[in-house]
């Protein structure tokens, strides 16, 4: 269903329902009113409709749609029969909506493993992301998907971001393995494919079309201001455009990005962004920023040891225990050879009083500035 197949029908349940005509129009205006929008426009604006469940838990309002029907002209009657027969229309198909930032949310830590969690307790928001559908099912959503491309044409940053996410490879490295390119480029060449070597064909071209949407809504979404989508593409892409902005505001982890700015070997941005990593608390950044980058500034290298004791570690012991031969730690109930991992504390040579009281006041400002 996209979403005018939902208005027609919406408009046919209400002229039933009521015995009156109604504006195509207005139908849209009640559907956004039955999700507490002042109009369509503003709902399209920041949320989507879905028809996956349990999207028919969101809250209908329908003393809102009587008095919208009553500002447009309808009737007390059919105003109050419409307050009846839309919000039981939507809850029979399961409609619902969802906003593109609630989608976004959900697709990125879907992404990358993990299940939804709400920091700051926020009840709202918590019941809003009990509706978000997982991105593989979004792509069965036709009305999700209708109205995500109806945005991202008007040009709905937003829209083209959550668009990337539905179309991003499972996994990028093993994308363009999917199927066949050989036999893809034989149907390209005109030979007739039947069988297995079409379905092989088809599978690769379908999933070049995928990438491709992928590429173009990431593209999309970073032009239209997206920095989330700007820092997608350097690290899929090797787009430095994120990397070249005069100011970054965006919540993300600084030592992923600072992984990022390494693989593309922009060293001066792998500092930086270790650095906001290492102010931030984070001592594996710390013993990289000591041992990688800030090897010729003996005051810095302890300024960062000094700050990880506060933080509760102290990079100057060693860290050796046994793991198996893959890396995994080792487990003497299972037995086997077992090899040494780890790693060794930090060595430093000593200070001067002088600097070495230098190195601790910036500690002390840097974890004063932490809490």
């Amino acid at each position: 269903m996209t979403v005018k197949e939902l208005a027609y029908a919406a408009q046919q349940h209400i002229q039933t329902s009521t015995g009156s005509i109604f504006k195509r129009a207005h139908i849209y205006e009640l559907l956004a009113t039955s999700f507490g929008y002042n109009s369509y426009a503003a709902l399209t604006a920041e949320s989507v409709f879905t028809d996956l469940p349990p999207a028919c838990r969101v809250s209908l309002h329908c003393e809102q749609i009587q008095r919208r029907c009553l500002d447009i002209g309808y009737l007390p009657e059919t105003a109050k029969a419409v307050a009846t027969a839309l919000p039981a229309f939507l809850l029979e198909r399961e409609i619902g909506v969802i906003k593109f930032a609630d989608l976004i949310a959900h697709w990125r830590l879907e992404s990358a493993g993990h299940e939804w969690y709400d920091d700051e307790g926020e009840d709202n928001r918590e019941n809003a992301l009990e509706a978000v559908p997982s991105s593989s099912d979004a792509r069965e959503s036709t009305i999700l998907i209708d109205g995500l491309n109806a945005a991202a044409i008007k040009g709905n940053g937003h829209a083209h971001y959550a668009l990337a996410l539905v179309h991003a490879p499972a996994d990028a490295d093993d994308a363009q393995d999917t199927g066949s390119e050989y036999w893809y480029n034989q149907a390209l060449g005109g030979r007739v494919l039947e069988g297995i070597e079409k379905e092989w064909a088809d599978a690769h071209a379908a999933t070049l079309s995928t990438a491709q949407k992928y590429a173009h809504h990431l593209r999309e979404a970073a032009r239209l201001g997206s920095q989330q989508a700007l820092l997608d593409l350097a690290e899929q892409f090797g787009d430095p455009a994120f990397f070249e902005q005069d100011r970054v505001d965006l919540d993300v982890d600084a030592s992923a990005v600072a992984r990022i700015a390494e693989r593309m070997g922009r060293e001066e941005d792998a500092r930086r962004w270790l650095t906001i990593a290492a102010e931030s608390g984070n001592t594996g950044a710390m013993r990289e920023l000591i041992e990688e980058h800030d090897g010729r500034d003996p005051i810095r290298c302890w300024t960062w040891l000094y700050l990880a004791e506060l933080v509760g570690v102290d990079l100057t012991k060693d860290e050796h225990y046994a793991i198996n031969e893959d890396g995994s730690l080792y487990d003497d109930d299972v037995g086997g050879p077992a090899f040494v991992g780890g790693q060794d504390g930090v060595q430093l040579d000593p200070l001067d009083p002088k600097k070495d009281a230098m190195a601790r006041k910036v500690a002390q400002a840097l974890w004063a500035k932490m809490q």
